[in-house]
């Protein structure tokens, strides 16, 4: 129980690897708080937790909104006092080539992608004892790329980039601000991939361990860098991949 006493807030928490990473969260101790959009899907997320003896809160906002963001950051401190650990985990997904994706899609992807965590932390870092958590989930698609997808990547390029530029902003306060990236990860929102035998045979020679991850495999990095153990490591993205960016 290395977190308990501890307040999470987990964006993005209502289901795939969000709800994944609360049940980690709260499996050692800490309150969690689900955020998403989607109310009756949260309060199914929070009684799954509940029923499984954790202690367990919801909070509606749309990220995309800096009205919303504002308002549920007051809520929160309203309600918690403080928090200690925010996983930025929320995010969209808009696969369009170049001449496909214009300034409007650019932005959405980017305000859910990259504005929203950096809102986050701003309106919390000032509720966040020192010694607090910040874990941003990025992708593997950050420090890599190919053709087809250039407004996701950009999204997640600068999401590892603002990991970096937190870090330097926070030490002072002894808070850590570190990234994990996830590779090919069999959750809900890739059903349709999961189910694609072409992709999983790409898999089994693209990657070191040949397959595609399991969403509570993810779960052990976040835990180590919001835990007392990972006290002197700020800055760092972790690819959760599976061997992809090893492999060659």
């Amino acid at each position: 129980m290395k977190l308990a006493g501890k307040t999470a807030l987990v964006t993005g928490a209502g289901r795939g690897l969000g709800l994944e990473i609360a049940h980690g969260l709260a499996g050692n101790g800490a309150h969690v708080v689900l955020h998403g959009r989607k109310p009756a899907e949260l309060d199914e997320a929070m009684h799954a937790l509940a029923a499984d003896g954790a202690s367990v809160s919801t909070l509606v906002a749309d990220l995309a909104d800096e009205a919303s963001t504002a308002a549920a950051c007051r809520k929160l401190v309203e309600q918690r006092g403080s928090v200690d650990i925010l996983v930025n985990n929320a995010g969209v997904r808009d696969r369009r080539p170049l001449d496909q994706l214009d300034r409007a899609a650019l932005r959405a992807l980017l305000e859910v992608n990259l504005v929203a965590p950096f809102d986050l932390v701003r309106q919390l870092a000032p509720h966040m004892p020192d010694g607090g958590r910040i874990v941003n989930i990025t992708s593997i698609a950050g420090p890599i790329a190919r053709a087809g997808d250039p407004g996701y990547i950009a999204s997640k390029g600068g999401l590892d980039a603002l990991t970096r530029a937190l870090a330097a902003e926070l030490g002072h306060r002894a808070i850590t601000v570190n990234a994990v990236a996830p590779g090919f990860f069999a959750t809900e929102a890739n059903s349709a991939l999961v189910a694609d035998p072409g992709i999983a045979e790409r898999l089994s020679h693209r990657t070191s361990l040949g397959r595609w991850g399991v969403p509570k495999e993810l779960v052990g990095a976040v835990v180590f860098l919001c835990s007392p153990e990972a006290s002197f490591i700020t800055g760092v993205t972790l690819p959760v991949d599976g061997g992809y960016l090893a492999h060659f």
